[in-house]
């Protein structure tokens, strides 16, 4: 764990080395289509167009991502309607999607609700603060990249996001401190449910920190029982992540992340603690108006496979995975972007298997894809 905590802190100090003096929006919610707007409601849409190969595809998938995750296949990752309502007191949203996303992503929801990108109303609580509770489906805080590509610096996911919820069911309280500081309290089925498992509770908080008009510094705290038919070994869940977002629309823009999870079961009668962790950093370049690349790197790590179980056989317990990427990024209109990506991964254990049956440590996944939105 010792090790854990220099890593988060080292994080932290490059952020403030950073801090500077357009308000940095914040990539890690699905909230940043802008619609058509007529009245108090607005219609917008995404879609989100793809082609990738990797080379430890699994009957067509690409192993351990939900995003993008078919291989050798022109296909379509996220598609989604946005309609909106908004007026002083009240507002409402619904948002419903197709994709390999959607399909690899709510394979555990029921049918009626593995389509719902979002569906949430809310109303302001007191007419002099904009104090709102929202309730339903919504996007989750968790990391810096959503399920919406378009905010992002470089096309694919992360590990990160990939092991965290990219959608919750509950209620979300928004409380705006002042100008730097927004706060986010949610009480919810649990860990990515829109139906319970376990009839409790979790709960979740975000702080979002803006230093600079350039800057943005988002720490969420995850903790909930989850227990369930499937793991009924599994007890408290205690997870919080920090990521910084530096100067997204600029020539050098920046973000990163870093988080660690504990996971309690019990055996018998006795309670094992397993922890899981990550750290990325993705930096990118304009190289001009229309055309910028971006590079990654991260690191994550499950010693006792909380998140992620080999698909090989006959593996010993316990994954750890580095990855590393460029993405060459090229903006056809103000509102399409068209991508070529290429990732390397790399593990200790024979985690992958390639193209021709064997175990292997690494995985090439080469991606290209065309995003419009409006």
């Amino acid at each position: 764990m010792a090790s854990i905590f220099k890593v988060l802190i080292l994080w932290l100090l490059i952020c403030n080395f950073f801090i500077l003096n357009a308000q940095v929006t914040n990539s890690g919610i699905m909230d940043t289509l802008s619609g058509v707007k007529i009245d108090n409601l607005s219609i917008g849409g995404y879609i989100d167009a793809y082609i990738g190969y990797s080379s430890a595809s699994q009957n067509s998938n690409v192993p351990y991502f939900v995003s993008s995750n078919k291989s050798n296949t022109f296909n379509i990752n996220l598609a989604f309607i946005d309609i909106r309502y908004s007026d002083p007191d009240f507002r409402a949203r619904f948002a419903p999607g197709v994709g390999t996303y959607m399909n690899a992503n709510y394979q555990a929801e029921p049918n009626t609700l593995q389509n719902i990108v979002e569906a949430s109303a809310g109303f302001r609580l007191f007419k002099n603060k904009e104090i709102w509770i929202d309730a339903g489906v919504i996007g989750s805080p968790y990391t810096n990249e959503s399920a919406i590509s378009k905010d992002h610096l470089m096309y694919t996911r992360s590990l990160a996001p990939e092991y965290v919820p990219y959608y919750l069911s509950g209620i979300k309280f928004s409380i705006p401190i002042n100008k730097k500081i927004n706060l986010y309290a949610y009480l919810i089925n649990g860990w990515q449910q829109i139906q319970d498992v376990n009839k409790g509770k979790a709960i979740g908080t975000q702080v979002e920190y803006r230093p600079t008009n350039l800057n943005l510094i988002n720490w969420n705290v995850y903790i909930g029982d989850e227990r369930s038919q499937v793991s009924p070994q599994n007890r408290m869940r205690y997870f919080t992540d920090v990521y910084w977002i530096y100067n997204p629309d600029g020539k050098f823009s920046i973000t990163s992340c870093a988080y660690v999870g504990n996971q309690k079961q019990t055996f018998t009668s006795t309670i094992m603690d397993n922890y899981w962790w990550q750290a990325n950093f993705i930096c990118r370049y304009k190289l001009s108006l229309d055309w910028s690349i971006t590079g990654r790197i991260e690191y994550f790590s499950d010693p006792n496979n909380i998140q992620i179980a080999s698909l090989s056989p006959n593996v010993e317990k316990g994954t750890s995975l580095y990855s590393g990427g460029i993405c060459v990024n090229y903006k056809v209109r103000e509102k399409a972007i068209l991508r070529f990506e290429g990732r390397y991964f790399n593990s200790k254990k024979e985690i992958f298997i390639s193209d021709e049956g064997t175990p292997s440590q690494h995985m090439l996944w080469i991606i290209s894809n065309m995003t419009v939105w409006f």
